[in-house]
Order: C-alpha cells, then structure tokens, then sequence
C-alpha cells in the first residue's frame, strides 16, 4: 500500500489505513529478524521511524492519541536499539574503510571490526533478542487494535490546516537543530538536524498527492542533505 496520503479521501481513514500498513510490515520484519537480525531489525526500526513520523504529522488532530502510540512506538523502537546498534557500527567501520582506502589499508580497523562483529554476534545470539522481538511484536499487535480510536477531523480544510500544522512543527525543529549547529557544531546537534530532516522527508512522502509539483523539488532538495 502507499505511504501516501489520498486528498480526496477522509483523511482519519488515510491515517488509520497508512498505520496499518506500516506496523504491519513492523511485524513482518521483527518476525524475519529471529531468523535474519542484521536486515529484519534495520527494516522494523525503519517502519517506526516512518509511524512516527506521520503521528507527528497530525499530532494536532488528536493530540491525546497521537502522543500515546508515539511513545509507545518509541519504547518499541528502543528495545531494539542494542541488537540494531551492534551492526550499525560493523557498518560504519566498513564505510570509513571505504572512504579512507589509503589509511585503513595496513588493516588498523580489522581488529576493531572483530571486536565489533563478536560483540554483534553475542547481542544476536543470546536470549536477550528473542526476549525483545517478542515484545516488540507484543506492543506492535496491541497497537493495531488501539488504530480505530484515532478520530481526525474529515473535512478538507481543517484536515489541510492539521497536515500543514504538522508539517511546520518538523521544520521547526529542523531550524532550531540548524541553528545549534551553525552555533556550537556538537555532535547532539547534528544528531538532531538529521532527525528533523528525516521526518521532513517522510512528511513530504505523506504529503506527495496534496502538493505534486513543489513537494517533487523539495524532495529533490531534503535528499541532498
């Protein structure tokens, strides 16, 4: 199904459908991942993220809701960090031996790679993964029968007026984020920036058939950076 919202349709059954959908891939990939970690947690992490990122979007609607299942998706999400993070880090040594070919070329990252994939295969191996999967899935499947309590106004202009409240409230974030980074340059900041940019990009997704020809250069635009 598309990660898109249909203007020409009630916007509380758009919303309601595009969860569904997605929590549901959730659960595929969070059951792929007893089997297959490194790519089923990576994928699952990716479909919250974008669940997220469209309660964001309409927060304004149904302000209890949405502020709920957002926390909630965020625990979820934080039970897999640990399993997910041990082969986000394989995976940034790997791009820094890529990038820098000259200086890794002696094999001075191979040791810290092999620490890496241990403590990789560790995480994955133990009771701990099939412990957090489960709960995951859990929480996931409970949040498919709370979907139909969402109650977002249907009519075209107050449901434009909650997209775009939405849609403004990310940039925000993304300003401020921009600002403290200009200003100070941490490493929270830039951590920041990127979140704010990758829930824009996503509410561009989501707002694809609303405003076709500017959204199509924005996008262009947000992936860029």
């Amino acid at each position: 199904m598309s990660f898109r919202i249909d203007p020409r349709l009630p916007l509380t059954g758009e919303v309601r459908r595009i969860l569904a959908d997605e929590i549901g891939r959730a659960i595929s990939h969070l059951e792929t991942a007893r089997e297959k970690p490194e790519q089923g947690l990576h994928k699952c992490r990716k479909r919250l993220k974008s669940v997220r990122a469209l309660l964001r979007l309409v927060r304004s609607g149904d302000e209890l809701f949405c502020q709920t299942e957002n926390e909630c998706y965020k625990q979820v999400s934080a039970l897999l960090a640990g399993p997910r993070e041990a082969t986000a880090l394989i995976e940034t040594v790997d791009r820094l031996a890529d990038a820098f070919p000259e200086q890794s070329a002696g094999g001075g990252l191979e040791p810290v790679r092999e620490r890496l994939v241990l403590r990789q295969h560790e995480l994955h191996a133990g009771p701990g993964l099939d412990a957090a999967v489960n709960a995951a899935i859990a929480a996931c499947r409970e949040g498919l029968e709370r979907i139909d309590r969402l109650g977002l106004p249907d009519q075209p202009e107050q449901a434009a007026d909650i997209l775009a409240d939405g849609a403004r409230a990310t940039l925000r974030r993304a300003k401020k984020a921009l600002d403290k980074a200009e200003a100070r340059g941490e490493d929270e900041d830039f951590h920041n920036l990127r979140k704010a940019a990758k829930t824009h990009s996503m509410h561009l997704s989501l707002l694809g058939r609303l405003w076709p020809t500017p959204i199509k250069a924005r996008r262009k635009a947000v992936d860029r950076l």
